[in-house]
């Protein structure tokens, strides 16, 4: 394996546990949370490469952006900016890599004791369910990659987030960098502790793989893709697109084929 795509969040990384102080772009601390994540990313490159991985690509996946451009690893490339290009377009860059993991990951929303848990929009979106399931960020990742032939092979992030990915994905590695005790507040690991263990099981991850692969997560169709919002507004909006089934005042449906026409809209 010589191409890993990674993909980044700031909620998930050690030190890490306000939304209003750390996570928002407006937050006191936000720039001091950026610089803890890019150090843990820098972490899981160095461990990539002692793997022998090649080349590696780094997707800031935080919606106002999460990695310290001057700080970041110098074998690495980083992918960022928003609005970001369609799906279609991102897909043939995707291709390129063998491989897909996850730095800085957060639960999904309503997770009891997940510190900072949401899906996709910690504001807008009270859960997501494909055909019946309460699935959240991690999820996304999995499948869509998987669509594109990536397996989703390492993920760190807080406690709650590594169990989720163990529910996903059969003999994934995981490292919990932080136990959160609920949506604001988690036991860290100090910042060099979580960098260490980041960079010893990714590396474990790489060679796992080479022997025992991972296969791309793959869910059979066809697929019923329900959001619930927290206000009708939003609930508005959304079911104004085509295709998007209204079910109450706060709740819309989306129905397909193609796992990767639905699991992002």
């Amino acid at each position: 394996m010589k191409s890993v795509y990674i993909v980044t969040d700031l909620e998930g990384c050690a030190g890490v546990v306000s939304f209003a102080d750390q996570s928002y772009p407006d937050g006191r601390y936000y720039d001091a949370a950026k610089k803890l994540a890019t150090a843990e990313v820098n972490a899981a490159v160095e461990g990539l490469l002692e793997a022998g991985v090649e080349e590696i690509l780094i997707w800031d996946g935080h919606g106002a952006g999460g990695i310290v451009f001057e700080e970041l690893h110098p074998a690495a490339r980083l992918l960022h900016g928003r609005p970001m290009p369609p799906w279609s377009r991102l897909e043939g860059v995707i291709r390129r890599y063998e491989a897909v993991v996850m730095i800085g990951q957060h639960a999904m929303a309503g997770t009891l004791t997940g510190n900072q848990n949401h899906t996709q929009n910690s504001r807008a979106i009270d859960y997501l369910k494909l055909n019946g399931r309460p699935i959240g960020e991690t999820a996304q990742i999995a499948l869509y990659f998987g669509a594109l032939g990536l397996p989703l092979i390492f993920l760190s992030g807080d406690a709650d987030a590594c169990r989720e990915a163990e529910e996903l994905v059969a003999g994934i590695s995981t490292v919990a960098v932080k136990e959160g005790l609920g949506r604001g507040a988690a036991i860290s690991l100090s910042a060099v502790e979580a960098r260490r263990r980041i960079r010893a099981e990714i590396k474990l991850a790489i060679e796992r793989q080479r022997v025992r692969p991972i296969p791309p997560l793959i869910w059979p169709g066809p697929y019923i893709l329900e959001k619930r919002f927290f206000h009708t507004d939003v609930a508005d909006a959304a079911a104004s697109q085509p295709g998007v089934e209204r079910v109450d005042s706060q709740t819309v449906r989306l129905r397909g084929d193609d796992i990767r026409e639905i699991i992002y809209r």
